[in-house]
Order: structure tokens, then sequence, then C-alpha cells
């Protein structure tokens, strides 16, 4: 995994930072994620009844499968903070879900950094532009603003920021 130190991240503002690998979305994985979740929609678990019943050709994933996903695809390409002593999830600012994604298809993750802030001493906020790539579709399956924190030991905060 590729690394950067708190005074590069700002010059990557604006800049595509990560491509994840591409992940395969199986029935197996909907269906657990159906059970964690208690959702059983047909159109999520019922591969027969999704083809006779739904305009999807079959079962797809549940929209928040793929949003869930989006922690493994930045693990997998985002560049790490050397000085980061944890990392946290924020939240978003607007999640879209665009295309459905089909029982087998494959998926990958777009990261875009689009602002950064300190926030006290030990603290950066990191805002990205996310898409979820669908292989052979036009469309994504998702777009999103995702907000993260950075915290790191105030001792490792550039000078002049």
């Amino acid at each position: 995994m590729r690394e950067i130190s708190l005074t590069e991240v700002g010059g990557l503002v604006g800049t595509e930072v990560g491509v994840s690998d591409w992940l395969t979305v199986d029935q197996p994985m909907i269906d657990l994620f159906a059970k964690a979740t208690h959702d059983h929609q047909f159109i999520h678990v019922d591969p027969e009844r999704a083809l006779a019943e739904s305009p999807f050709g079959g079962t797809i994933a549940h929209g928040f499968l793929t949003l869930s996903l989006l922690s493994a695809m930045n693990f997998d390409c985002v560049p790490r903070i050397r000085e980061q002593t944890m990392g946290i999830n924020y939240g978003f600012d607007r999640i879209r879900f665009m295309s459905p994604v089909k029982s087998g298809s494959r998926i990958r993750g777009h990261f875009t950094l689009a602002e950064t802030r300190f926030r006290g001493a030990g603290m950066l906020m990191t805002t990205y532009d996310i898409s979820i790539e669908i292989e052979n579709e036009r469309k994504p399956a998702l777009t999103a603003i995702w907000i993260t924190i950075i915290q790191f030991d105030p001792k490792d905060r550039p000078e002049g920021v």
C-alpha cells in the first residue's frame, strides 16, 4: 500500500487518488448481507422469482451492501497517511444509487480527494468524491461524497497549517 505524509495530502486535492481492484458481488455475498440486515426482499435473495418478476433479469445487491464495500475499496487503493494513528468514518453528504449491481457483477471504487482541512491539533478531515463502477456498464452503481477523519499525534502536524 502506498503511503504519503501529512505534508503531501493537500497537494492531492482534485486528483483521483485511487482506483480499487475489482470485487465480485455474488449471490452468497448478497445472501450473507440479507441475513445480517434482515432484508430478505426477493429481488436480493430469490433468483428464480427475481428473474420472473423483477426488471433486473435476476437478483441484485442491496444498495447498502454496495455502499458498505467502500471500506474495503478504500483500504485497497487510497494512500495511507504515514502519521495516521486512526481513521474515522464521519459520514456522507450525498449518496445516490445510480444503477443496480446484478449478482455476479464486478465493481470497483474510484476515489477523488475533493477537500482536506485540519480540525483541532490532531485531526485532518478528508472529503472524497466516490464512484463505484460496474464492469461493462455505462452508469456507476453509486456516487457519493464521503467524509473521513484522520487522527494523528498533534506533534506530527506540519508547520504552518
